[in-house]
């Protein structure tokens, strides 16, 4: 009888795009939320998710600093922080 490998350790061969890893933090939300899980599994799905949101910022510094040298090389203005604190006033 042959092996059936569990999803996490297939794809933990191959790099996690940014898309699929918010959509996998946003489930992981989900199922949290319901507070149904057994302390093992939230923990396990806490954990999970810190990886994915270090995973989420680090592709967002890396689109900022390729959006910057961009800017850079073209002699474009300087980007300014994103402030959402303003929309409020």
């Amino acid at each position: 009888m042959a092996e059936k490998k569990s999803p996490k350790k297939a794809d933990a061969a191959k790099p996690m795009n940014f898309e699929a890893a918010i959509q996998e933090l946003e489930s992981l939300v989900a199922r949290m939320e319901k507070g149904d899980r057994s302390l093992e599994d939230a923990l396990k799905d806490f954990e999970r998710g810190v990886e994915l949101t270090r995973l989420c910022q680090s592709a967002l510094r890396d689109a900022e600093q390729k959006v910057q040298k961009l800017l850079s090389e073209n002699n474009q203005a300087v980007l300014a922080p994103f402030d959402d604190d303003e929309s409020d006033a």
